[in-house]
């Protein structure tokens, strides 16, 4: 077991940061890591990677207590904290080479940062002090120091923020090949990003966990029912929609679209068809609409949830 976390806790004052949180995390897994601003997400992984103690509970990394082993633990992470840290005033290689030297990596340290600066995508600006380089390339930097001493687990808080699009590909790319020899938790606001790279989401909300599936799952446990994209040739009025059997409400959409919701997760096409039929109209679109991840996300981390 890569990651286990028993009971964890993390109390400041009269707020509770981290409520109880209990998961294990397997070797070769990319787990998505979610919840609102606030919700204890930074605060576990600042747990996990030993930078502060737990309150309450216990949690370990590769069999080593973070808290009682910490130094064992440490050589098992790599980290990439949501403010990436770094020396502005060195260059690149420079700035890998001491982080190479804080891990004594020795004979293998310049072998080692060659292949971090290439995977990285870093070629170009190796020779560039920190500080000229862009926020995207800042976090290239970022990932080339977290994967330097080749850990077995890596946490990433945020680990795509600033990237552009053909960035983006090139890092979502590596944690996937990543995962799938080593652990991963990531942080992250970005739902494609959780939908594209995660095989499994974690999402806490009041530092309590909440949900804990595949995204594939999550999406199909949404109890609001299912939704379902309707255009007309001609021009209708919803209250006539909302008179077919088993439809809940309806939303007017541009270009004459309607968003017809069901009052639960039975199939509405069907009755939708013979509405049509009945009123005489012309059906010109009739498609069903998948929950995302990002409906999940509001549904369990709203006030109201």
């Amino acid at each position: 077991m890569s990651i286990e976390v028993n009971h964890l806790s993390k109390v400041y004052g009269q707020q509770r940061a981290v409520d109880g949180l209990n998961f294990k995390v397997d070797t070769g897994q990319v787990v998505g890591f979610l919840g609102p601003n606030g919700a204890g997400k930074t605060t576990t992984m600042k747990i996990l990677t030993s930078f502060i103690p737990p309150t309450e509970g216990s949690a370990s990394i590769c069999g080593f207590d973070v808290e009682t082993q910490s130094m064992e633990a440490r050589k098992q992470i790599g980290y990439l904290p949501e403010h990436n840290p770094l020396y502005q005033d060195l260059y690149v290689r420079e700035y890998l080479d001491f982080a190479a030297g804080l891990h004594k990596l020795g004979k293998k340290k310049k072998a080692r940062i060659d292949e971090m600066i290439e995977v990285t995508g870093l070629q170009v600006e190796s020779s560039k002090k920190i500080g000229q380089l862009s926020k995207g390339y800042r976090q290239r930097v970022g990932l080339a120091q977290a994967m330097l001493h080749d850990p077995q687990v890596l946490i990433l808080d945020e680990p795509t923020s600033g990237l552009d699009p053909n960035q983006l590909a090139d890092i979502r790319q590596l944690i996937i090949n990543l995962g799938k020899e080593k652990t991963v938790i990531l942080s992250t606001h970005i739902m494609q990003e959780v939908q594209a790279m995660t095989d499994r989401v974690l999402i806490i909300n009041q530092g309590k966990l909440v949900a804990d599936d595949t995204a594939t799952a999550l999406q199909g446990s949404l109890v609001a029912g299912k939704s379902y994209l309707v255009e007309f040739q001609q021009r209708i009025k919803g209250a006539r929609l909302e008179q077919v059997a088993g439809v809940r409400k309806v939303d007017q959409l541009a270009n004459g679209q309607w968003r017809v919701f069901a009052d639960d997760n039975d199939d509405l096409r069907p009755e939708l068809f013979k509405f049509a039929v009945r009123e005489n109209l012309i059906l010109l679109t009739m498609q069903t609409e998948s929950g995302t991840i990002e409906d999940v996300f509001r549904q369990l981390t709203s006030s109201e949830a």
